[in-house]
């Protein structure tokens, strides 16, 4: 019976090494299939990263200029009752799922009453205040509390990292009734 403990054994290693490179501070860079690769995919994104600028040792993605993000509805100062419909507007991008290596693309990102923005050059965190978009959506339905909310867009890269500079919407305010 040595060789289920000694798979035990492998698998275990094998995950404990997966979790330590996850929690790298420098982890290696995500290596793709060769069969399922593109070539030119792959030498777009090499191109893509090297105008990128560096920040903290993260390369950003670059927004082209011109590109904004802002929201369709509600509008500035609207009073509302819960749940409430949001909807996300972009121009100068495209909107694409989490994870999609894609020149001038990005997923929405929603700050809700948040007192301090997050950091430009890390990857988003995804929290009651900072909601994910990963999947390409343009709107949402929230349930709020009734009172004054604060409410940003801000466009993440295929890592959720801001582009550089950020695609981010003016803050709106809404009160829910």
């Amino acid at each position: 019976m040595r060789i289920p403990f000694q798979r035990s054994v492998l698998v275990a290693l094998v995950a404990s090494a997966t979790l330590l490179q996850a929690c790298s501070e420098q982890p290696e860079p995500a290596k793709e299939d060769s069969k399922t690769a593109a070539p030119a995919a792959t030498e777009q994104h090499a191109a893509h990263e090297a105008q990128a600028p560096k920040a903290s040792g993260i390369t950003r993605s670059t927004a082209p200029e011109g590109a904004k993000v802002f929201f369709v509805s509600p509008q500035d100062g609207a009073t509302v009752s819960s749940p409430v419909t949001v909807e996300f507007g972009l121009e100068g991008m495209d909107v694409v799922p989490a994870g999609t290596d894609q020149e001038n693309s990005g997923h929405h990102h929603l700050l809700i009453d948040l007192d301090e923005k997050p950091a430009m050059d890390m990857p988003l965190p995804a929290t009651e205040q900072v909601v994910h978009f990963g999947k390409g959506q343009t709107s949402t339905t929230l349930e709020l509390e009734p009172g004054e909310h604060t409410l940003q867009l801000l466009l993440g890269d295929w890592r959720h990292i801001p582009h550089d500079p950020a695609v981010m919407s003016r803050e709106i305010t809404i009160t829910v009734e």
